[in-house]
């Protein structure tokens, strides 16, 4: 029995630390395409976008300001999505465990399913496959439900 609940506590523990996890996967994409909306500072961003949308080949750049404004609201969204996670994971987590792995989830769900078919309707199909790998990490053993006693 007490190893049981110290298994548990270990899952709880566990997912709570991989939440923090994913809000640093998403999160960290703030940074870059906020300093994209910066002529100066946008080479991170145009690196990035051109990574996802492969080959690299120098295509993506930022010399519109439209693109650079595109990039501070998207630097702005992902951001504040990943802080908010974060946030989850730190004063929610502990007392609704379930409802917020299923809110992260289903957040992430829509993220890759908007995100995937935009960059193939774009033509940037790359960008898809990319989002399958950004999704398993970002949602790791988040997948799976915490075995409880009642369970």
């Amino acid at each position: 029995m007490c190893s049981f609940a110290n298994k548990n506590m270990m899952t709880h523990a566990f997912h709570k630390f991989w939440l923090k996890v994913t809000a640093i996967v998403i999160g960290s994409f703030g940074p870059i395409f906020f300093f994209g909306a910066m002529l100066p500072t946008s080479q991170a961003a145009q690196f990035t976008l051109d990574l996802l949308s492969w080959p690299i080949d120098g295509a993506q750049h930022f010399a519109e300001p439209t693109t650079r404004f595109l990039s501070a609201l998207t630097g702005g969204f992902l951001f504040g999505w990943g802080v908010m996670v974060w946030c989850l994971s730190v004063w929610v987590y502990d007392l609704a465990p379930e409802q917020v792995r299923k809110s992260v989830l289903i957040g992430l769900l829509a993220w890759f399913v908007l995100d995937s078919l935009g960059s193939i309707a774009s033509g940037n199909t790359s960008n898809a496959l990319v989002n399958i790998i950004v999704l398993l990490i970002a949602a790791g053993p988040l997948w799976k439900p915490i075995k409880t006693p009642t369970s």
